[in-house]
């Protein structure tokens, strides 16, 4: 009777609260458990890593972004036996008013087939409103540490309520692909012409780059409502967060953060400036429920697509086939964030604990020291020369 009492209790609750649709953490679509070991900790830091990249002779690079933490003491840092060094010279990293020799929010980073490390400066720290131009990607020569390129963001692409939030680079088009995943919209894709600097946005609040406004997420059994900033009392929404290019450079995946749908487009299309914005949406195709919310995709040479599920703390992978297997699932493992290969096929993990942040339980709860994971797969890097 305890027991059928529970049932009903639990039921209302999920059918009144808020007028929203809690998601219940469904397994995967025909999981099939991955055999490999738990994933193992490689570093720890006082402040939380976000974004990291790996390049091909072993090197890693770590964003600590200010969007997040607005306390960050830096943005951008080389991990030197075991300890952060900030990256590159010649950046000023302190907090202060933006200015291109400053890197004040950096959200993510991604390393191209020329050994380039590309950093996405989202300009946004905290919930304020980023100050219209400051937005900017960087691509750093690793060979020399030198700057090669800047490109900066006008206000008609990335406006006062912008939060570019992840970045591919396609050279075999020579475009770069960003995600703005604004609390407040637009949504959508921003493609970038590296040879002009120019940029213009995609799929603008299109169905397919917004947040499901019925979902209220769930991070072990704790629903993500926002208990200070601007939409304190609001579940946390926010729009296409992150995104993978497939290892040919045919399709360009992405996933809005508040939502269990997975979709993809073709990246020769979005690229193409000539192709009207209604002829690009006709060509988005909706791979369906995936019954999880992803925080960062990553893709491999095999034409797979990695997922972080920060519900339930596991990283699942979607194959040629469509069919998703779970890599690992661990409690250690809270809020899998960002994802890397390195050559030898092992996957790197931030882990950001946003569940247990002051936005979300009200007060910093999170654990420290913040880590980063390693587990061994059969993945090759997709380097897209």
């Amino acid at each position: 009777m305890k027991i059928k009492i529970a049932f009903i209790f639990t039921a209302l609750l999920m059918t009144t609260a808020c007028a929203h649709r809690y998601a219940l953490l469904p397994t995967p679509a025909s999981p099939a458990h991955h055999s490999g070991a738990n994933p193992t900790p490689i570093a720890a830091f006082d402040n939380v890593p976000v974004g990291i990249a790996a390049s091909s002779d072993g090197r890693i690079f770590l964003a600590f972004s200010r969007a997040i933490d607005p306390k960050q003491p830096f943005s951008v840092a080389e991990l030197r036996n075991g300890q952060p060094m900030p990256f590159p010279p010649g950046f000023r990293q302190d907090d202060g008013p933006p200015t291109d020799d400053r890197l004040l929010a950096v959200q993510a980073l991604t390393i191209d087939g020329q050994n380039r490390l590309w950093i996405l400066d989202s300009a946004k720290v905290g919930t304020s409103a980023i100050e219209p131009g400051s937005p900017k990607l960087i691509a750093i020569d690793l060979a020399s540490g030198n700057a090669v390129q800047t490109i900066k963001f006008p206000a008609s692409i990335a406006g006062k309520t912008a939060f570019l939030n992840d970045v591919r680079i396609d050279l075999s088009r020579n475009r770069a692909y960003l995600t703005d995943a604004s609390g407040e919209g637009p949504n959508g894709i921003v493609v970038v012409d590296l040879t002009s600097g120019e940029s213009w946005r995609r799929l603008n609040d299109h169905p397919s780059t917004k947040p499901d406004r019925n979902l209220v997420l769930m991070a072990e059994g704790y629903p993500l409502i926002q208990r200070n900033g601007p939409a304190k009392g609001q579940p946390m929404m926010l729009g296409a967060d992150g995104i993978a290019l497939s290892g040919d450079n045919r399709w360009l995946y992405y996933s809005p953060l508040t939502s269990h749908e997975m979709y993809r487009v073709d990246a020769g299309a979005l690229a193409d400036r000539s192709r009207s914005d209604a002829d690009v949406a006709q060509l988005v195709q909706d791979l369906g429920n995936k019954n999880f919310a992803a925080d960062g995709l990553l893709e491999d040479a095999q034409g797979r697509i990695y997922a972080t599920d920060f519900e339930r703390s596991a990283i699942h992978r979607l194959d040629a086939s469509g069919q998703w297997e779970t890599i690992f699932s661990s409690s250690d493992v809270q809020w899998p964030d960002t994802l890397a290969l390195q050559a030898d096929g092992t996957l790197l993990i931030t882990a950001t604990q946003i569940n247990w942040s002051p936005r979300i339980r009200g007060f910093d709860q999170r654990k420290r020291p913040f880590r980063i994971y390693r587990i061994k797969t059969d993945s090759v890097p997709a380097l897209h020369r």
